[in-house]
């Protein structure tokens, strides 16, 4: 596997925010976006056997499979070997490339960039909101709703993007708010 990274934090974003987690950053995406914050091209390969014995090195047994997007490489034999040693497996993804058969994944973050979403299952829909129609994410359905504001680089956007974006949910609660909480704390 082409595997851009691994390492060790606390999740920053979403319903499991706060929670120690090993992540593994997959090479490769199959979407350009232009306000993409990950450097996801440079890599090390990696057998599934070597990537489980790395990130079993640490203490938790959360896992956050990332890209780039790790659908274009992710196999139900690496799922097996993770639970096997005891690991939740949270995935994050664009939602554009459908899992593997048999990949065993406990929960589905989708932050679709662009639509369709070939998803079987959602759990967490993130949407970056960049002021754009909320209504075409109404047809996607998940157990939860996060709305998170853009960051675009610069301090006076990013208050009007976390303003906009708060009101947009008060006008629609069946959204949450969600931070990007590893940048706020300055943390990996």
């Amino acid at each position: 596997m082409l595997v851009n990274e691994i390492f060790y934090s606390l999740q920053g974003e979403g319903r499991f925010t706060g929670t120690p987690a090993v992540f593994l950053r997959l090479s490769g995406c199959n979407l350009r976006c232009p306000f993409c914050d990950t450097q996801h091209l440079s890599h090390e390969v990696m057998t599934e056997e070597d990537i489980v014995r790395r990130v079993s090195g640490y203490p938790a047994r959360h896992i956050v499979i990332t890209g780039g997007e790790p659908a274009l490489q992710l196999t139900a034999s690496l799922t097996r070997l993770l639970h096997g040693e005891g690991f939740f497996i949270q995935m994050e993804t664009n939602g554009s490339v459908r899992l593997p058969e048999g990949a065993e994944v406990d929960w589905i973050t989708c932050s679709p960039k662009e639509l369709p979403v070939v998803l079987d299952r959602i759990d967490e829909l993130k949407v970056l909101y960049m002021y754009q129609d909320m209504t075409r994410y109404d047809a996607l359905h998940a157990k939860e709703y996060r709305l998170q504001p853009l960051d675009a680089g610069d301090a006076e956007k990013n208050r009007k993007n976390l303003n906009d974006t708060i009101n947009y949910i008060l006008q629609n609660p069946k959204w949450k708010l969600s931070l990007q909480t590893h940048k706020i704390l300055n943390v990996r």
